[in-house]
């Protein structure tokens, strides 16, 4: 009889063992389940905010390569601008823009005759429509004149140089321009002398006349 209490209590006990067991695995379950669940809600939160990191990144991409696109445009159309510079179909001038600078090239053969530094008669037209062109399109802007030779040493000029040469000759356009009403404050001065040769001798043999776009 004892023994068969014995054995109702151990079984009881085991019941009651077994149901405080039951009691804590169905909260850890239950806990385990709300963490899950937070976690998931955490990782949707993180998903949407990467997703909209991922679209705002590609709108400002696309807002970059639209400003590029523009930047571009507007560089060609400056460089189309100055296509014509305004300085075409005077005899004896070329011009050419690059890099922010317009170039009227005239040569010192038309200009001057051999070894001299005073301006033909011939050529003073021709620089009185380049003086009425810097007035007029290219107003205010800084201009560089600068004088270059070929590298056959002076002898009978009586100049000490080919640089001296060349400044003089630079000096006598610039002299000439500004009785044309371009402001002298604008013209700078500049002689190279033949230390920037051209194709040919007749080629390097020039004035240059350099305007200031940028």
């Amino acid at each position: 009889m004892r023994l068969s209490r014995m054995k109702l209590f151990a079984v009881l006990g085991a019941v009651v063992l077994l149901s405080g067991c039951t009691a804590d695995l169905t909260e850890q379950n239950a806990w385990l389940t709300e963490e899950n669940e937070n976690l998931r809600s955490q990782l949707a939160g993180r998903n949407s905010a990467l997703t909209d990191a991922q679209q705002d990144l590609r709108e400002r991409q696309s807002q970059v390569a639209q400003l590029r696109r523009d930047l571009d445009n507007a560089q060609r159309s400056e460089r189309s601008s100055f296509t014509r510079t305004g300085f075409e179909n005077i005899p004896g001038v070329s011009a050419a823009y690059s890099n922010g600078e317009v170039t009227i090239t005239v040569q010192s053969d038309v200009l001057f005759d051999s070894g001299k530094t005073s301006l033909k008669s011939s050529a003073k037209q021709s620089l009185q429509t380049v003086a009425s062109v810097l007035n007029s399109s290219y107003a205010g802007r800084p201009v560089r004149i600068e004088g270059y030779t070929d590298s056959d040493p002076i002898r009978k000029s009586g100049h000490k140089s080919n640089h001296h040469l060349g400044f003089e000759r630079a000096y006598s356009v610039r002299k000439f321009l500004i009785s044309k009403n371009v402001d002298a404050s604008r013209v700078a001065l500049a002689s190279y002398g033949p230390d920037k040769p051209m194709g040919s001798k007749a080629q390097s043999r020039r004035v240059e006349i350099v305007v200031v776009t940028e």
